[in-house]
């Protein structure tokens, strides 16, 4: 009962808030953080648009795929499964061969531990990791060549 109050109480405020400033303050607080995680965990292999251009690419003993034609490759469909599977990296398939890239759902998994570690109430990494994860699929989806 007690959250449903505030949830409609956070509800409240931010229409006010938009609706008092025209929706400026919204227009401001714009923020891609699928871009932001894609440029923190991928770009440095793949590049910043994902031609897999990255500056790390010279010291890859595979150069990192191109994301910009996933859906291409894949008969006009975005792989979601697969890319998931992929970026989290701690399920093995052994019909992908050796695993380069790293294992983000661990590392996701580790910050939530780290991140949640003092907090007084109980919490799920599993939803903190799919969160970061499915940021970088929406993002790499927007990607996509037409």
């Amino acid at each position: 009962m007690r959250a449903t109050r505030i949830a409609v109480a956070f509800s409240f405020f931010g229409a006010t808030l938009v609706a008092a400033t025209g929706g400026a303050f919204a227009q401001q607080q714009k923020f891609d953080f699928g871009k932001q995680e894609y440029e923190s965990y991928c770009a440095s292999c793949h590049g910043l648009k994902g031609k897999g251009d990255g500056g790390y690419k010279p010291y890859l003993t595979k150069s990192p795929s191109d994301l910009t034609v996933l859906s291409k490759k894949n008969g006009g469909v975005f792989p979601i499964d697969r890319v998931h599977w992929i970026i989290d990296g701690r399920q093995e398939v052994g019909a992908h061969g050796p695993r380069e890239m790293p294992i983000w759902g661990a590392h996701f998994n580790a910050k939530a531990n780290a991140y949640f570690a003092e907090v007084p109430f109980p919490y799920d990494t599993e939803a903190f990791v799919l969160r970061r994860i499915l940021v970088l699929e929406e993002y790499l989806y927007r990607l996509q060549v037409k």
